[in-house]
């Protein structure tokens, strides 16, 4: 892991770290903050409608590299905004399209892999 001389995680180091969180969960939800404490209410929004769902899933606080994260977050999944969700590897989108699946009774199947 290189950190920058202001601290940041390197943009590589950044998009390993993504890569690697992606492929080691099943559900994996990149957020402003953690489980305990989210720092944005889209991050809280999509943390509460992940756990109404899924008991066991990976989150990964974007904070303390947050530049870095969101240019890796981007190139991965051509959304630029947080907090991102990911199934089986691929991207499923942010609070507002957790939201949507919700609304439509398809959100427990999409993070259960099935959709």
């Amino acid at each position: 892991m290189t950190f920058q001389p202001d601290g940041e995680l390197s943009a590589e180091d950044a998009r390993g770290r993504v890569d690697e969180a992606i492929a080691g969960n099943d559900v994996v939800l990149f957020m402003k903050g953690n489980r305990l404490m989210p720092q944005c209410g889209y991050s809280k929004r999509a943390l509460e409608l992940i756990s109404a769902h899924v008991e066991e899933f990976e989150t990964v606080d974007v904070l303390p590299a947050l530049p870095a994260y969101r240019e890796a977050l981007e190139a991965e999944s051509g959304w630029e905004t947080i907090p991102q969700t990911y199934v089986d590897g691929e991207f499923v989108g942010g609070s507002d399209i957790l939201a949507e699946l919700e609304e439509r009774g398809e959100l427990g199947r999409t993070l259960a892999g099935e959709a």
